[in-house]
């Protein structure tokens, strides 16, 4: 399997409601230092099916980083508020609430 496809498998995984950081999923890869690597994958999700919830990967600090790479009929806030998670100004709130790590989550 390719670096992108486990990638997407992993945020395939992401409960709705939940969101995760580009670093959780480098580190869960067993390397940390590969984050911007998960954000180009990423960029490359919006046409692979089955569908990948880009928009459940915020920063580190929870803020929607990647948000400006969504087509805009497909808001990267709006989705994640269609999974009942606040964002407020580009930044998830309560972040350390909604945020899923897959080193426990998997």
């Amino acid at each position: 399997m390719s670096f992108n496809e486990d990638v997407f498998e992993i945020v395939r995984l992401i409960p709705k409601g939940r969101v995760t950081s580009y670093g959780a999923i480098a580190k869960y890869l067993s390397d940390a230092r590969v984050s911007r690597r998960i954000g180009w994958a990423l960029n490359k999700s919006f046409t692979v099916t089955p569908d990948v919830p880009a928009h459940r990967v915020v920063n580190r600090l929870g803020l929607l980083s990647g948000a400006l790479h969504f087509p805009t009929e497909r808001s990267m806030a709006d989705e994640l508020r269609e999974e009942s998670v606040q964002v407020i100004e580009g930044q998830v709130v309560e972040f350390d609430k909604c945020f899923w790590d897959p080193m426990t989550e998997l």
